[in-house]
């Protein structure tokens, strides 16, 4: 099925590099259940379907035309990514393989595999955005059960969570079973250092401003480094919601920014290019590369995080949705049910 197409910035919408332009949300959203549902997320600092809701954030057409926080929260404050940095590790992914010095389809350049025989040595850095390593991995996020994602973000792997994740052995041959796992985004992060010729963290958070940050006007990012010099491209990186908004409409944009190309071309088409999932697969929504799919509809694409935190891209509608929040586990399916829901308001407001 071919991929729906991404819009272009309408003409005459400036760019939100230094600021956001504003817009009025379609009139006839008074006439859907959208009222409802920001009643069902906003009537108290938390609720019983969906936790806490901090933050929300629409932009349309290139235009924000809903913002709204609950008490306590507001624009200037930054927000958790959790896994939605793995989709800005995509992009910074992205301007390495368009700097020539990776290859998705090429083994990843990893240290631990390079031993003669080692079955990893043949993972692909694809294999690794698409959480197809074959890794053995427990992502698991509950403090009473074995996790290797809670090892290595807070304990025994936080000094080099690249390195903890790396030292993991195969249990499935690459490319035949998905299985998400944070560990295989901060093997990635390392690998696009290496890349580079980031040497610490330093170096790292300068290529990161000076390819990304600064270029989208994402003054308040924050990335996080371990004691190794590596971005914790699996989890942490600190943004206001309107940051957040200004990624997504890169992607939504084809990664392109103000008449120049930040992402090589097609590199947005390949992160919402749907990847395997054996029957039975962890997932209860499809997967790209770093990008989670359909949480909107169809054609949609969205940087999803632990807690309820959503950076939503929806190409039919020309809109981005940056949602932040505190929704416990067992309210998720309601929490990613309310964002379609929220969407659809928007997608009934257009007819």
């Amino acid at each position: 099925m071919a991929l729906p197409a991404l819009p272009t910035q309408p003409a005459g919408v400036a760019w939100p590099t230094q600021a956001w332009p504003l817009g009025e949300a379609p009139a006839a959203l008074a006439g859907t259940r959208f009222a409802e549902l920001l009643e069902e997320a906003f009537a108290a600092a938390s609720t019983p379907s969906l936790g806490e809701t901090h933050a929300l954030v629409v932009v349309h057409g290139g235009k924000i035309v809903f913002e709204r926080y609950n008490e306590g929260f507001g624009p200037e404050m930054t927000y958790r990514s959790w896994s939605m940095a793995k989709s800005i590790t995509h992009a910074l992914v992205g301007m390495a393989v368009g700097d020539g010095l990776m290859e998705v389809a090429a083994p990843a350049d990893v240290p631990e595999w390079r031993g003669a025989g080692d079955p990893r040595g043949a993972i692909t850095l694809d294999q690794l955005l698409r959480m197809s390593s074959g890794l053995d991995w427990v992502e698991e996020y509950l403090p009473d059960r074995p996790s290797d994602v809670r090892e290595m973000l807070f304990f025994g792997g936080k000094a080099d969570v690249a390195g903890y994740a790396a030292a993991k052995p195969l249990t499935q041959a690459p490319g035949s079973h998905f299985y998400y796992s944070s560990g295989t985004t901060n093997i990635v992060a390392r690998a696009l250092a290496t890349a580079e010729g980031l040497a610490d963290g330093l170096a790292y958070k300068a290529f990161m401003r000076r390819r990304l940050f600064d270029v989208l006007g994402m003054s308040s990012a924050r990335p996080k480094f371990d004691d190794a010099g590596t971005f914790v491209g699996s989890s942490v990186c600190f943004c206001t919601a309107r940051d957040f908004a200004r990624f997504g409409l890169l992607y939504l944009r084809d990664g392109v920014w103000d008449g120049e190309r930040l992402l090589p071309d097609g590199w947005v088409d390949y992160a919402r290019t749907p990847t395997y999932q054996q029957p039975g697969a962890q997932a209860d929504l499809p997967y790209g590369a770093n990008w989670w799919l359909e949480i909107a509809g169809p054609g949609s694409f969205s940087a999803n995080g632990y807690d309820g935190q959503f950076t939503v891209c929806v190409p039919e509608l020309d809109l981005v949705l940056v949602r932040h929040g505190a929704t416990p586990a067992e309210q998720m399916d309601r929490g990613i049910a309310w964002i379609g829901e929220v969407v659809d308001c928007f997608r009934q407001a257009a007819r």
